[in-house]
């Protein structure tokens, strides 16, 4: 389907917030507007999974598949073997290849899901590995065809080699300091072999995405088309950037961030992010997003942009079915549904997102546990006279009804044979999981 905004690409990235930097100027214009162009974006195989912080080069992707041109994944099959040095303070721990290849088939779930690879379309997605012709580079045949276009005066002013070459401990291996030849070549080998002539990066990549424009320069003659397009480094509203490295990371993949967890990281975003996050991660159209926003603005508490935007994202990740289940999971939790309705997977995922310990089965033997004496041991109360005035008032929930004052927890209450889920007034919860 091609982009229903007449403008294209550029005009589509720039009001999501998506641009940021571009090589040259009307000529880049002039060129995207005959559909069909191919661009390519890298992804590092450091995992085997991609976080929310790599959606927003796939989402370029999208929009570039959306407006008509080729979109390619490119999964540095080779390039892992090396490891960017960019923003790093110290060296990359070398993967195995074949802790590369399997980065490689788990990565490979998420743009089988969000780009369209149907060869019956005009525009099919493309998958491409650079082990196959990184691996297949003879050392003294790169010093000499490729390795003579680049200058070390140049290359030691980049940010992420300088701060290296200034640490004294850490300093930078040859390995990482030859990161921008392959990935420069990587361009060059896509513009002979694919017809590539635009790179897709975050930018921290700009400086990569001009040294491949200049090899392609240099190697095949400067009439040869090649361009690059950034998006900027995505940041919350505290400041932080969404990274791996910065700990608690949001994946794409079932297995690493449960469709749960993922619904409720974006159902929870602050409001100043929220519409800004529409735009810059949801297919939402502008007068949808635009619609939203006035919804934001007259009645935050309603949480529209975060509602829609939790919606958007977990459908196209996880899908429709998946969207429903933790929705209800939600509502169940947060809202005017009945927890003891969960089925035990979704359970099971509503436990990891909750404060929860651990008790021992047995202490629920001949009449049951107290429930004034177990409410101490989790975080809903801190003491038993405190836990006594909660349960008098008719403060504490037990699987989704009122506790009496006098409440003892039997292995009949369980879900599940054993959970029990308990809430203080309207938001504390708090999981007890019941073990032999």
């Amino acid at each position: 389907m091609s982009d229903p905004r007449p403008e294209g690409f550029l005009a589509e990235l720039a009001w999501r917030g998506l641009l940021y930097q571009r090589t040259a100027g009307p000529e880049l214009d002039a060129h995207l507007a005959t559909p069909g162009r191919v661009a390519y974006c890298g992804f590092d195989p450091t995992a085997d999974s991609l976080t929310i912080g790599n959606l927003v080069p796939i989402t370029m992707l999208i929009h570039w598949q959306r407006a008509g041109h080729v979109p390619l994944a490119l999964v540095g099959g080779g390039t892992g073997l090396i490891g960017d040095p960019s923003h790093r303070d110290a060296e990359r721990p070398l993967l195995s290849r074949e802790q590369v290849a399997a980065n490689l088939a788990g990565q490979r779930r998420i743009f089988e899901r969000l780009l369209d690879f149907d060869a019956r379309r005009a525009n099919p997605a493309r998958l491409f590995d650079n082990a196959e012709w990184l691996c297949e580079l003879r050392f003294v045949d790169v010093l000499r065809d490729v390795g003579k276009h680049f200058s070390v005066n140049a290359m030691i002013q980049r940010e992420s080699v300088r701060a290296r070459l200034e640490d004294r401990e850490q300093g930078i291996s040859y390995t990482e300091f030859s990161y921008a030849v392959l990935q420069a070549y990587d361009f060059l080998h896509l513009r002979r072999s694919a017809g590539c002539s635009v790179q897709l990066a975050g930018s921290d990549q700009y400086g990569n995405v001009v040294a491949g424009i200049d090899l392609i320069h240099r190697t095949l003659g400067g009439h040869a088309e090649a361009y690059g397009v950034t998006a900027p480094l995505v940041t919350r509203s505290d400041g932080k950037k969404f990274s791996k490295s910065e700990g608690g990371a949001v994946w794409l993949t079932a297995d690493r961030t449960s469709p749960y967890a993922f619904y409720q990281y974006w159902l929870n975003v602050p409001d100043a992010d929220a519409v800004r996050f529409l735009r810059i991660y949801s297919l939402l159209g502008r007068e949808e997003i635009e619609a939203l926003a006035r919804a934001q603005e007259s009645a935050p508490q309603e949480r529209a942009a975060q509602r829609a935007l939790a919606r958007d994202l977990t459908a196209r990740l996880h899908g429709e079915t998946e969207l429903e289940r933790v929705q209800l999971a939600s509502e169940a939790v947060f809202g005017s549904g009945d927890v003891r309705d969960l089925d035990a997977a979704t359970l099971a995922d509503v436990v990891s997102d909750l404060p929860h310990s651990v008790e021992p089965r047995t202490s629920l033997a001949g009449e049951g546990l107290a429930l004034a004496e177990l409410l101490p041991r989790t975080t809903l109360a801190g003491s038993k006279r405190e836990a006594r005035e909660f349960l008098k008032s008719g403060a504490v929930w037990i699987n989704g009804r009122r506790a009496g004052e006098a409440e003892r927890v039997s292995p009949a209450d369980l879900l599940h044979g054993g959970t029990l889920l308990l809430r203080r007034g309207k938001k504390a919860w708090h999981a007890v999981l019941w073990k032999d």
